[in-house]
């Protein structure tokens, strides 16, 4: 069975909305900020380094609610998260080691790391990166490196939470068990599938099948310890643990510097704003999508951005783990999937334009993929899709823009039919409607359509 998320124990540039800074992504390139004014910020040369990666196939038990992260429909039992009388979701916490006894003698920080290494793995993503040059575009294999959280576990998977940055455009997953901090054995990298994946929270969740794992491995590895970030305040101690550089897990610690503080991303051509928690710990490359733990050593959110100034010491950020449970509850339910090869591709028949976050702000419209063009035959007439539909969802997984939402259609064949979620103005009004869409091969729509 699933132990529920708190059990025993594509890259883009990323700026803070009060000063602008950049990072490498998996590609190498590089994003440079507009020069500020004298007497403004100073000369502030930012990177912000996200790598990334993603991928793996592993036959999957569905999960089922949000109320109920790590449920599954197989009937195995697992132990809910508990619901307050307000209706919100908050993990049934495990007892976990504090520091000395208290949380003002986090300074030795051996104990959490003693407890919490087991649940944080090394992410590598083998993948291609486009460069476009003169004479054209051309691919080029690369490999970048992150972290990730065991989150759940059944008779046949474990199942991993990182960011959606890390395993983006990933032709190939493997996950890293070290709970030692050490050098890669090869016996421990296994291959992982993806689950789900959000990328305007820059979560995702990927799976292990538990048969492809070495038994000293699985009987060390560990799930993390869910904690409540909404109780944090600034000035509590935090411990970080992820690979960076992809050398190995490593341990940083230091405190809440900020909550709630605003980050914007930029994916794919969209801006994407976030309430992330702030912190002076050392968050270093590939550190992205590993454990930000409380002096309890209980999981209070996912590391996910890196500020590094010639002004600055040092801001990380990191995704509150009490905001996105019911997302991750979600990603688990999905089923786990492998990317299709291109001559199996379910296609839509649709071309579409992203409908962005400030769009949908300034004109009342829902986020997603507004449709322009609809083909002749294709699965989306036939479905009975309409010019102008917002498509929202696509088999549950939020669509937030045009280039997702054909990244999302490579993990289904044609002939597949899904549900697909459509915002319809009826009445000057956008109307929810779900519709079973049965998805068209390339030669019925032409691929063109949809590049």
């Amino acid at each position: 069975m699933y132990d529920e998320l708190n059990n025993n124990t594509g890259s883009g540039s990323y700026y803070d909305t009060n000063g602008g800074y950049i990072h490498y992504d998996s590609s190498g390139s590089l994003k440079q900020p507009e020069k500020k004014k004298k007497g403004g910020f100073g000369k502030t040369v930012a990177k912000c380094l996200v790598l990334a990666l993603v991928f793996g196939s592993v036959s999957s038990a569905a999960f089922m609610g949000t109320n109920y992260i790590g449920k599954q429909l197989l009937g195995d039992a697992v132990v809910p998260l508990e619901t307050g009388e307000d209706g919100s979701v908050s993990g049934a916490k495990t007892p976990a080691t504090t520091v000395a006894g208290s949380p003002s003698d986090v300074y030795d920080v051996s104990d959490i790391v003693k407890n919490c290494m087991p649940s944080v793995v090394s992410i590598t993503n083998v993948g291609t990166t486009e460069f476009r040059t003169f004479f054209g575009i051309y691919e080029q294999e690369s490999q970048s490196s992150g972290s990730g959280i065991i989150i759940g576990r059944n008779d046949d998977e474990i199942v991993i939470v990182t960011n959606n940055h890390v395993i983006a455009k990933a032709q190939e997953i493997s996950v890293y068990f070290n709970s030692d901090g050490q050098a890669a054995d090869e016996d421990n990298v296994i291959s992982a599938k993806v689950k789900g994946t959000d990328p305007a929270k820059d979560l995702a969740v990927i799976a292990v099948r538990v048969e492809d794992i070495p038994k000293e491995t699985l009987d060390m590895i560990r799930i993390a310890s869910i904690g409540d970030s909404s109780a944090m305040e600034v000035g509590e101690p935090v411990v970080a643990i992820g690979n960076a550089y992809g050398y190995g897990l490593s341990v940083t610690s230091g405190i809440v510097s900020a909550l709630n503080r605003e980050v914007s991303v930029e994916s794919n051509g969209q801006t994407i704003t976030n309430r992330l928690i702030q912190t002076d710990a050392a968050i270093n490359p590939g550190n992205s999508g590993g454990a930000l733990l409380n002096s309890k050593g209980e999981l209070i959110g996912i590391n996910s951005v890196k500020f590094i100034s010639e002004e600055v010491e040092g801001m990380g950020y990191a995704i509150p783990i009490s905001d996105v449970e019911s997302i991750i509850g979600d990603l688990m339910n999905k089923m786990t999937r492998d990317q299709v090869k291109e001559a199996d591709k379910g296609y839509l028949g649709i071309n579409g334009v992203d409908v962005t976050e400030d769009a949908s702000q300034n004109y009342g419209m829902p986020q997603g993929v507004y449709i322009n063009v609809i083909t002749e035959g294709g699965a989306a007439e036939r479905a009975g899709l309409q010019k102008g539909d917002i498509i929202t969802k696509l088999d549950g997984t939020r669509i937030t823009g045009y280039a997702q939402l054909r990244d999302t259609l490579g993990y289904y064949e044609a002939g597949e039919t899904i549900a697909i979620t459509i915002q319809r103005l009826e009445n000057s009004e956008y109307v929810e409607k779900v519709l079973d869409i049965t998805l068209s091969s390339g030669a019925q729509v032409g691929v063109e359509s949809e590049e």
